[in-house]
Order: C-alpha cells, then sequence, then structure tokens
C-alpha cells in the first residue's frame, strides 16, 4: 500500500506511539493525518508536523475515544477535508496493573481485581480500537459504493489497512489480568476482521510492542523497569518509540504481511 496521498487516523496520538507513528507517517509524505486524543497535547503535535509540510497534513481532534458520537464527528471530519481515511491507528490505550487477587495486609482478607476498572480498560483497549477499525471499513465500503465499486478485486490495489496494537504482555505477564486479556482479545478482532475487511480491499494485523519508552511504561518507576524489565529483554534498553512507528510504517506498506508482529526486543516474562 503506498500512503502517499491517502488520510489516516490515529488515536492517543497525543504521545508514545500514537504521536511517534503520527510522525513517521507525516515523514513519510502521508496525505492527511488525524491526531485524536484527550489531551490537548495533539494540538501542539500537529503545528509542529505542519510546521514542517510543505503544507498542512495534520488536524487536531480531540475527545473521548469511547465516545460513539465523538468517533463519528472525527471520521466526518476526517472525510469531508481529505476523504475517507485509508489508514487507522488506534493507538489509544490505558493500564491498571494489579494482581488478579491479593490479600490485604491489614484485614488479612483476599480482594480480587476492581471489575470496574476491568471494564473501563476493555472499554478503552479493546472496545473502543474495535469500533475504530469497524468505522474506517465502512467509510471504505460506503466510498466504494458511492463509485459503483462491489465486490474488492487485487488488481485495484489495497484499498485499506489497520494496525492494532497489542502488547508482548498478551500472552500473559503478573499484575496484568485486564491489560493481557484486552490485548489478546485484539488478536481475535483482527483476525475476524481480517476476513471480513478484505471484501473491501482493506487488511488488518498487529502489533506487538514490548516495553517501549512511554510515559505508561515510565509511570511503573525506574525502579521498577530496572528490576523486571530490562533484565529480560534481550537489548538491556526500553524500546524507542520510534522503533514501533518504523515496524507500524511496514506492516502498512508490505501488504504481503498478514496476521502479528512482534516488536518485543527480545522481552520474555519471568516464570
Amino acid at each position: 500500500m503506498i500512503i502517499k496521498g491517502k488520510s489516516a487516523v490515529i488515536t492517543g496520538a497525543g504521545s508514545g506511539i500514537g504521536q511517534a507513528v503520527a510522525m513517521e507517517l507525516a515523514d513519510r509524505g502521508v496525505g492527511a493525518v488525524g491526531l485524536v486524543d484527550s489531551s490537548e497535547s495533539v494540538i501542539n503535535l500537529a503545528r509542529t508536523i505542519n510546521d514542517r509540510m510543505e503544507r498542512p497534513v495534520a488536524e487536531a481532534i480531540i475527545g473521548d475515544v469511547t465516545d460513539a458520537a465523538f468517533r463519528a464527528k472525527a471520521f466526518d471530519l476526517i472525510s469531508s477535508k481529505y476523504g475517507a481515511p485509508s489508514i487507522c491507528i488506534p493507538a489509544a490505550g490505558v493500564s491498571f496493573d494489579q494482581p488478579a487477587v491479593k490479600v490485604d495486609e491489614k484485614t488479612g482478607r483476599a480482594e480480587t481485581y476492581p471489575l470496574d476498572k476491568f471494564r473501563e480498560l476493555c472499554e478503552v483497549n479493546l472496545i473502543a480500537p474495535a469500533a475504530w477499525a469497524m468505522e474506517t471499513i465502512a467509510r471504505i465500503a460506503d466510498d466504494r459504493h458511492k463509485r459503483g465499486k462491489t465486490s474488492w478485486s487485487p488488481d485495484e490495489g489495497i484499498q485499506g489497512t489497520i494496525i492494532f496494537l497489542g502488547a508482548v504482555t498478551s500472552h500473559g505477564n503478573s499484575g496484568q489480568v485486564a491489560y493481557a486479556a484486552s490485548k489478546s482479545g485484539l488478536e481475535g478482532v483482527a483476525s475476524t476482521l481480517s476476513k471480513e475487511a478484505i471484501n473491501f480491499g482493506v487488511r488488518c494485523a498487529v502489533i506487538h510492542p514490548g516495553y517501549t519508552d512511554t510515559p505508561m511504561t515510565r509511570a511503573l518507576g525506574e525502579e521498577y523497569i530496572e528490576k523486571n524489565i530490562l533484565p529480560y529483554t534481550q537489548l538491556r534498553r526500553l524500546i524507542a518509540p520510534s522503533e514501533i512507528a518504523d515496524a507500524i510504517y511496514f506492516l502498512i506498506c508490505n501488504s504481503a504481511v498478514s496476521g502479528q508482529l512482534w516488536a518485543d526486543a527480545g522481552w520474555h516474562p519471568q516464570a
């Protein structure tokens, strides 16, 4: 897939991997990129990107990625100005780490992971990415119908690509019962959509980043990183967001690659 002239939507674009992907696609010549985030940081990011380009290509869109009305508004905005998005990277995510069951030192009673937090995390990490992906496919399908196109044929070229952000911990990691569940769930979403969306010329894939130098990882604390992450990572360092962005660009452009890509820097959890 050639990204030049195409429009893209990236959620979680205000920091970390989402921000790095936005910069990567802009540098690679994407036609337009919608920077979606709950933080106003995307305004500065859009300004930074546009200042480097010959023309404005970045659009800051601030709102809640779990809100259906906001999602529709974001797609309407991008579609009206730049055409239906061909690329979707739903990178927004949260993490509420806590053992599935822990014993309170004071009371001696066993406590389970709060289900309200479990639901909130899955809403952001699993349901929202699936919704943004399906909206992308729907917009492409609508656009094809308006142009009199029916079932996609290979000679048309790839019409769109969706890259989900899984995680190296999707196979399980202590303290991440909800996070691991949400990320492994994306594998099922991607594999199912891949079978359906190709009828409209849309590909889906999952990238599983290892521990990356993002605010989410840094929030774990330097002591935790030094003790529990770096010794079990072959590179003995955190992955740079730009390295993940480069891998995502590869997934977008190489149509022969399907399924999942592990960009984990050789990290393996403790037994």
